[in-house]
């Protein structure tokens, strides 16, 4: 075991930082440093909060961080941005919305940067999280870009999500239909001291009364909260943790968890594949000019990709 790995286990913050920049930036020693502490990992609780731009997303998670540190849970927060079409860096810096942890040695806060994954969350974030899990961290908590068709990872690295809307935006429902009623565990009315909250809530569980026709008892929580006045955080966070236990005594959270390592070896695979393909091959360096060929009808597609990868088994083979 390297001596970063023996650090961020040790939970020094420093080392912690420096563990997350490295997997961030796919720096060399990455693979080497999730192995060595992946047998550390699978204790923390992870949250996701997503939702649509402006939902008080950030102002949630901080009221968040402030109820887990009252029960002694050390928390992590890893908040999502939008990349810049520049630097690749992240664009929003969550961490200024949550600055009265800035000084509690029980909170980690870090930004990082989408870079164009469609998913809404970073392709580091899955590492990041086994950083933080092994340091010691009890909660993490993943906080999103946005939500739509496509923002739907955050299901895939977190044990529960909460989905954050707000009334007065016109097109909420529309959006769950499209298929985001599958990301939220928790329905969030935040800004519950705007008028149209009632109505939202009652907009949602309608929508949610079709999912789960003829079984009530199965329907996601629907919680009216004010995170700017600090109400309804108490209501939350016991659906929360009445949740988070169903999921652990019926065993739903273990097979979620399954599922999650089964989604990663599939992604490190095809990774794989990608890199030995274009190492072998000079596969993106060519990929420009086998589009022209393709588009000036010179070679069928399908036929040219399998002459390709048979020449490249042959090669191996040899």
């Amino acid at each position: 075991m390297t001596e970063l790995a023996r650090d961020i286990i040790g939970g020094k913050i420093r080392a912690i930082a420096r563990g997350i920049s490295l997997v961030e930036n796919n720096i060399k020693g990455r693979e080497e440093l999730i192995d060595a502490l992946f047998p550390h990992t699978g204790k923390a609780q992870v949250w996701g909060i997503t939702g649509p731009p402006g939902a008080g997303k950030s102002t949630l998670a901080d009221l968040l961080i402030s109820c887990e540190r009252d029960r002694g849970r050390k928390v992590a927060v890893v908040a999502v941005d939008p990349s810049s079409p520049f630097t690749g860096g992240a664009l929003l810096g969550d961490r200024l919305r949550m600055q009265s942890h800035a000084e509690d040695d029980g909170v980690f806060i870090r930004s990082m940067a989408s870079r164009g994954h469609l998913g809404g969350v970073s392709g580091a974030t899955l590492d990041a999280v086994k950083v933080l899990d092994a340091a010691g961290f009890d909660t993490i908590i993943v906080e999103t870009i946005g939500v739509g068709q496509t923002e739907v990872d955050i299901i895939e690295l977190t044990d529960l999500v909460l989905l954050v809307l707000v009334p007065g935006m016109g097109d909420e429902i529309q959006a769950m239909k499209a298929g985001v009623m599958e990301i939220g565990d928790i329905f969030v009315i935040n800004k519950s001291d705007k008028e149209g909250a009632e109505k939202l809530r009652t907009e949602v569980e309608y929508v949610l009364g079709f999912k789960y026709a003829g079984e009530k008892e199965k329907m996601n929580p629907v919680c009216l909260v004010s995170a700017k006045m600090k109400k309804g955080l108490d209501h939350l966070r016991n659906e929360m943790e009445r949740l988070y236990g169903q999921l652990e005594e019926s065993g739903e959270l273990r097979e979620k968890r399954k599922e999650r390592i089964r989604k990663e070896l599939l992604r490190i695979f095809s990774l794989k594949i990608h890199e030995l393909l274009d190492r072998k091959m000079d596969f993106y360096n060519n990929v420009g000019e086998w589009a022209e060929m393709i588009y000036n009808k010179d070679v069928k597609p399908y036929h040219f990709i399998n002459e390709r990868l048979r020449f490249f088994l042959k090669k191996e083979s040899e």
